[in-house]
């Protein structure tokens, strides 16, 4: 029912010409709006509500319609306050996602973490131990789809920032006690080795990104090396389980050849310490290795080790690089930009940081052990999302390219050494 009010507005509306009549409405419409921004529907039931909105012009009700269905007794909100909102309702529906699939690849860290204190299990690093755990729990109780958002966030988010704490695990001083004649040497090995890889796999018929895969891995730092090249490569998650699982085995068979070998190649514990560090892929098992020959050769191992660290950052970028340059030369376009891994960038300040500022021994310790963590959460989102049989079906070749790989890069280094020294 209209009242005696809008019977009258209606016949005035009647008795105007079209144009007058749309201003008048277009009128009346931005009165209502504009009230409505300013009054406070507190004292109004819920039913009163709708009742006001019902009688707006069609585009002010539309407008209003958030504030029709808003809790009774509750102020008007403006459209900045009803984003927040939703922000938050959307933050916490992620959140509420991710934790399951996170808490999984937490506790399988903290299984792998468990494991190694197990007698004869140090020699593991804890990331290897998480993958092999997420590879089984997926392969033995299945894929766990309730926690498919979380294991992608701690494959992705999660990796990232462990990479970029990686940084602070060097300075700019421990490259300088290198030398320039062993960071040359670690430099050219890092590489020789790369691009001799890549070059096998094509030969073996190895698909390319598993390949750069194992190259990165073999010649910069293991697991870490390959899951930061995997960011810009973006291959399949059965390539980096593979990738991984080569410089695993093949670390590990250097980790415990390497210590009987000094006395043989008459090698003192500097060198010792510098072929170590140049050539066995992750950084404890080079720990593992060097130390079997006394704590200068270990020192000096560990000290190598972490300066070809270093090289991660170019290494990954040169690699999208050459990615984008390839989809350009394939695509005959070159709308093509190449990916950008930012959280490299990270790494480098980070480094930067470590160089200028003092860090306590007791702190160092824990960021160590976070970054640790953290990688250890992300190769068991990895595991959790590798399919043996996938693996299975890639053949022996890749096998036999981290094979090349590892004799290619004990050997180059060894020469370098040997006729530098």
């Amino acid at each position: 029912m209209r009242t005696a009010e809008e019977d009258a507005g209606c016949a005035e509306l009647v008795g105007m010409t079209a144009p007058s009549r749309r201003i008048a409405l277009h009128a009346v419409d931005t009165i209502h709006l504009y009230l409505a921004r300013f009054i406070t529907l507190r004292d109004l039931s819920y039913a009163e509500r709708r009742a006001y909105c019902s009688r707006l012009p069609t585009t002010t009700s539309h407008r209003m319609t958030l504030l029709s269905d808003t809790e009774p007794g509750g102020p008007l909100n403006n459209t900045a306050d009803t984003r927040l909102t939703a922000s938050k309702r959307r933050c916490g529906r992620q959140a509420r996602d991710i934790l399951p699939g996170l808490f999984l690849t937490s506790i399988v860290a903290g299984a792998a973490f468990a494991i190694r204190q197990l007698p004869g299990m140090a020699l593991f690093s804890p990331m290897i131990l998480s993958i092999m755990i997420g590879i089984a729990y997926h392969n033995i109780v299945g894929k766990a789809a309730w926690a498919r958002q979380g294991v992608t966030f701690s494959l992705r988010r999660l990796l990232r920032i462990a990479i970029i704490l990686l940084g602070l695990q060097l300075t700019a001083s421990q490259v300088m006690q290198i030398g320039g004649n062993g960071l040359g040497i670690i430099v050219t090995t890092v590489l020789a080795t790369f691009f001799f890889t890549v070059w096998i796999g094509k030969l073996l018929g190895v698909e390319e990104k598993l390949a750069q895969l194992i190259a990165a891995g073999t010649s910069i730092c293991g697991a870490s090396a390959v899951l930061a090249t995997n960011t810009v490569t973006d291959a399949h998650d059965e390539d980096v389980a593979y990738a991984v699982a080569c410089v695993t085995v093949f670390g590990s068979v250097a980790m415990f050849t390497y210590p009987l070998l000094p006395g043989l190649l008459h090698l003192d514990p500097h060198a010792f310490g510098l072929w170590s560090g140049a050539s066995i892929h992750e950084i404890a098992q080079v720990v593992a290795a060097a130390f079997q020959d006394g704590q200068r050769a270990g020192q000096f191992g560990t000290i190598a080790k972490l300066s070809r660290v270093m090289l991660l950052a170019p290494m990954v970028i040169a690699i999208g690089l050459m990615g984008t340059r390839n989809k350009k030369s394939d695509a005959g376009t070159a709308s093509a930009r190449p990916p950008m891994p930012w959280f490299v960038l990270g790494f480098v300040a980070l480094v930067g940081v470590n160089s200028l500022v003092t860090i306590p021994a007791d702190a160092r310790a824990w960021i160590v052990a976070v970054t640790t963590f953290l990688l250890s959460v992300a190769l068991a989102a990895m595991g959790l999302e590798t399919d043996i049989r996938k693996l299975a079906a890639k053949g022996f070749r890749p096998a036999l390219l981290g094979a090349s790989a590892f004799l290619f890069i004990a050997g180059f280094s060894l020469t370098l050494i040997k006729l530098t020294g």
